[in-house]
């Protein structure tokens, strides 16, 4: 991967199952070499597959074997390493575009659960009551136990207008309880902006999609015609998206030639990714960010806290430092396999750590609301490690399940900030 316009390296948002991933595509061929390493042990898998075949008291299908073993070898390596069989690498293509017929959930795995990150706005499971932190015990009655999670999100996803029975278990419910949703076209808005007062603009992204940039070089120049005089920028609850979207992003706010972030393999070998972009808005800036701000997300937090451009607010990030590497197979399958780790502009590895806000604050909920579990990279099974700096254990976290605007302190806090910020550049001289 010799640089942004050499390697063709992307973050993806998945169906359902979204953690922002990072890919780039390998050739089938740029890999074979390796195809020889190994071969005793392949005897003993020949071995194993010739007994199954023969003696297993029903018969199996050789590509179902071969699919089933490929999907174990590489869901033993990392959260983020899996196997695509060709409608799901079809699907991912898709995917890319920010479209796609499902239900709209955000899952992760823990403690060998399925679990929802979040609902997304306006989807069959944010109206039906698909709440963060839910677990997802079955799927049209069948257990997620052991179940991989693009498994799942095979199941979940399909056809618009036909229906898909989910199990959820909840904290304080004694037991399960169904869900029927109609599945539906989901079409992400990734960009959402508004006027806030004292001409302050607020611009929400919700993921990095295709026409994310160009969306929110519109929403930009709206507020600009309207005058903005600073700026925030919601990152909260954005699991990722593509990578070439995330620095053209950047772009939009650093001068060009400016390095977002770089990649670097276990050989060493490093990508840098610079901004292309001209006559970035200059404004007084403040990021938001949690727990849910992930891959993408944190890519573009770091490199505007690295570059002194945005003061970064909320929580510690979700920690999705890892790159992707999307290998398509010659019968139509693909494998993403984790090939790379992410740093910022200093060199800081977001790995299995995020990025920590220069003003750290958290949500709080009001009148005894329910709070779900935080899940991060760190609590994921297999999670890489960040040879940086060795992550401690922490006290488990929760976070409000929904807040309002009026009791949304961050968002709050980030204006009392911009407002007073204003105030100090208002004033006059000193002769």
């Amino acid at each position: 991967m010799a640089g942004k316009k050499t390697a063709a390296v992307w973050l993806l948002i998945i169906a359902i199952a979204v953690l922002g991933i990072s890919i780039g595509r390998l050739s089938v061929s740029s890999v074979s070499a390796a195809a020889g390493e190994g071969y005793e042990e392949l005897k003993t898998f020949t071995e194993v597959m010739s007994m199954v075949k023969k003696h297993y008291v029903e018969e199996v299908k050789a590509k179902d074997l071969i699919y089933g073993a490929i999907r174990g070898m590489l869901s033993s390596l990392d959260p983020h390493s899996s196997f695509m069989p060709p409608d799901a690498y079809k699907d991912m293509q898709v995917e890319t575009r920010g479209e796609f017929g499902g239900l709209g959930i955000q899952v992760g795995i823990k403690d060998k659960g399925l679990t929802v990150i979040a609902p997304i706005d306006d989807t069959p499971a944010a109206r039906a009551g698909i709440k963060a932190g839910d677990k997802i015990v079955k799927i049209n009655k069948e257990s997620t136990k052991d179940m991989s999670m693009q498994d799942a999100v095979s199941k979940m996803r399909g056809a618009p207008k036909t229906s898909v029975t989910i199990s959820i278990m909840r904290e304080g419910w004694e037991e399960p309880k169904d869900f029927t949703l109609i599945r539906d076209i989901i079409k992400m808005k990734s960009v959402k902006a508004k006027m806030l007062e004292g001409n302050i603009g607020y611009v929400k992204v919700t993921q990095f999609q295709e026409q994310t940039a160009a969306d929110l070089a519109a929403a930009l120049k709206k507020l600009n015609e309207e005058k903005f005089s600073a700026i925030i920028l919601d990152l909260r609850n954005n699991p990722g998206g593509l990578l070439n979207s995330s620095i053209d992003v950047s772009g939009q706010f650093l001068p060009r030639g400016k390095l977002v972030v770089y990649t670097k393999t276990r050989g060493g070998e490093k990508a840098e990714f610079l901004t292309e972009g001209e006559k970035p808005y200059a404004q007084p800036m403040i990021v938001l960010v949690n727990q849910g701000s992930a891959s993408a997300s944190e890519i573009v937090a770091g490199a505007l806290k690295d570059w002194n451009r945005a003061v970064i607010l909320g929580t510690q990030t979700f920690g999705k430092g890892s790159v992707q590497t999307v290998i398509p197979l010659s019968d139509g399958a693909g494998i993403r396999l984790t090939t790379a780790k992410y740093y910022t502009p200093k060199g800081t590895s977001i790995q299995n750590t995020g990025i920590t806000p220069d003003i750290i604050l958290k949500l709080e909920s009001k009148n005894g609301a329910k709070e779900h579990p935080v899940l991060r990279e760190k609590d994921l099974a297999r999670h890489l490690k960040n040879e940086q700096s060795d992550v401690k254990p922490e006290e488990a976290e929760t976070a409000p399940m929904e807040v309002d605007e009026k009791d949304d302190i961050q968002l709050q806090r980030a204006l009392d900030i911009l407002k007073t910020w204003n105030v100090f550049k208002a004033l006059p001289k000193a002769s």
